[in-house]
């Protein structure tokens, strides 16, 4: 996928590939900048029972079903 094409409602159309007839619902989110976490849980019935998967907000701003990795200690030579 492009990165244009990583927004959530495409990452939750590619998916859960939702039905029309069934809604899709946000069952959970957090935002918290400061520690780098931002997901959401979204939710839909396939065969009557709930399918829900998270989605995982990533610094350049796509959307992802893993989670960002976490920084480092890392070093460098000053130039």
């Amino acid at each position: 996928m492009a990165s244009g094409e990583r927004s959530l409602r495409a990452m939750v159309e590619h998916w859960l590939a939702p039905d029309p007839a069934k809604p899709v619902r946000v069952t959970q989110f957090r935002n918290r900048r400061g520690r780098r976490e931002r997901y959401v849980r979204i939710e839909t019935f396939r065969t009557e029972r709930p399918i829900a998967m998270f989605f995982f907000r990533h610094e350049d701003g796509i959307w992802r079903v893993f989670p960002p990795g976490r920084k480092r200690p890392a070093m460098c030579v000053p130039d």
